[in-house]
């Protein structure tokens, strides 16, 4: 099923109990409905909404960049024209800061939070730090974006250009400010051996929130909430 939210075809899935409460799926950068999928699957007796970000799965790709206000006021159109109020929402990586922001300014039930980097630290390369060094050089300033196609992020390297800024857009915003304002119980469920969002920084969002608890899943990595799988499931039966 697709909704055309300001001029893109947003794509999403629904199922599960008809009157059971919702939850709301939201994957991470670069992935889409199915990685969110198996953590739907174990929960039939609510209402699940899983989507695909604009710029991702079978949802549209914008025409201009977007900032992490434009994909929370995106989930909040989408939300409204599918009638769902006062949701579970539970977000990895890059959805999870959608939801930190969105849980921030609208009635959550419950949020679940997986490997979801929080507060801005700036963790450049020796070669990203070699980049910067040489921009300064005189008539080396135009090697930026072509050596930002071999030297940034895997993530970066991989998106069209569009994308790139919105990536950069996103990571960019330090969002502790908007988790201190969160109300609603949360759970931050973390692999102790994640490289992307490091264990330290779900013991500093944590610290942030008003009702929050941490579980660290160990030896587990970035994709924790899939590599213990079973585990997950049933934290997350105990939390709702």
């Amino acid at each position: 099923m697709k909704k055309c939210i300001r001029g893109m075809d947003v794509h999403y899935i629904q199922y599960g109990s008809e009157n059971g409460q919702n939850i709301v799926l939201l994957h991470g950068w670069g992935q889409n409905i199915e990685t969110m999928k198996p953590l739907g699957d174990a929960f039939q007796d609510y209402r699940i909404t899983i989507l695909d970000f604009p710029g991702f799965g079978e949802s549209s790709e914008p025409d201009h960049s977007l900032t992490i206000y434009d994909y929370v006021e995106i989930l909040e159109e989408l939300l409204d024209i599918l009638n769902i109020h006062k949701p579970i929402i539970m977000g990895h990586s890059f959805g999870g800061r959608v939801a930190i922001l969105y849980a921030s300014r609208n009635s959550t039930e419950k949020l679940v939070l997986f490997g979801a980097p929080c507060v801005r630290h700036e963790h450049k390369s020796l070669k990203e730090s070699i980049l910067k060094t040489a921009k300064k050089i005189p008539g080396m300033n135009k090697i930026g974006e072509y050596a930002k196609k071999y030297i940034g992020s895997p993530d970066y390297r991989k998106a069209t250009p569009i994308m790139r800024e919105t990536l950069v857009n996103v990571i960019h915003e330090d969002l502790s400010n908007y988790a201190k304002k969160i109300q609603c119980p949360t759970l931050l469920i973390w692999g102790t051996n994640d490289t992307e969002a490091p264990i330290e920084e779900a013991k500093e969002l944590e610290a942030l929130l008003v009702d929050g608890g941490l579980v660290e899943l160990p030896g587990c990595t970035h994709y924790a909430y899939l590599e213990a799988l079973p585990q997950v499931i049933n934290i997350l039966h105990n939390f709702l």
